[in-house]
């Protein structure tokens, strides 16, 4: 068993029993293919609860202050985890972002770039646009739906993948897109916080 699976495995033990996890929408995940998957962004725990809700082994971007720890840095990158600058305005990590989608693997985004403690979803940043116009993977929005509570339940929902054919052919700019990414994680949030 690999480290990636292992994690996967141990984060599911802990995770679905102490925060009661309800997925919803999962089979509107592809299971195979290019996919990114856009996630509101309300804890640390949030990449691990990604990972476990659904069945793809998911590339997440981690900000860079995480890799200058050398164990944090070694544990990251064993969980397909790669470093990107605030902002991301970081070439490097963007070019590793798309050579993932390439391969046919799941990217991970957390578009507003950092946790929204309020629990409500925030504006997002263009990179999410980036990758949705320069690849040819499927957009899946995700809502969590939390707090995170100890035994209280914890729902992480998937909507149907977003239609980026008008977008590409348009060439529109990555805030733009983003925007619409946003907008469908938040229409996601606000029908199943009007259902908890």
């Amino acid at each position: 068993m690999n480290l990636y699976k292992l994690g996967k495995l141990v984060c599911s033990l802990v995770f679905f029993p102490l925060y009661r996890i309800k997925v919803v929408g999962k089979e509107n995940i592809p299971k195979d293919g290019p996919v990114i998957i856009c996630s509101n962004h309300i804890s640390n725990f949030d990449p691990p609860v990604v990972g476990i809700t659904n069945s793809r082994n998911i590339y997440f971007l981690a900000k860079e202050e995480l890799f200058n720890n050398r164990f944090l840095e070694k544990l990251l990158k064993s969980v397909h985890a790669f470093p990107i600058k605030r902002g991301m305005r970081d070439r490097n990590a963007l070019r590793k972002g798309l050579e993932i989608l390439k391969q046919n693997h799941a990217l991970g985004l957390f578009p507003e770039g950092s946790r929204q403690k309020n629990g409500e979803v925030g504006k997002g940043l263009a990179g999410a646009g980036f990758f949705a116009l320069r690849s040819n993977a499927e957009i899946v929005p995700c809502a969590i739906i939390g707090p995170y509570q100890k035994f209280k339940p914890l729902k992480v929902a998937y909507g149907k993948p977003i239609d980026m054919s008008a977008y590409r052919e348009q060439k529109a700019s990555a805030q733009v897109v983003t925007d619409r990414i946003m907008e469908e994680i938040r229409q996601l949030h606000e029908f199943h916080c009007k259902k908890a």
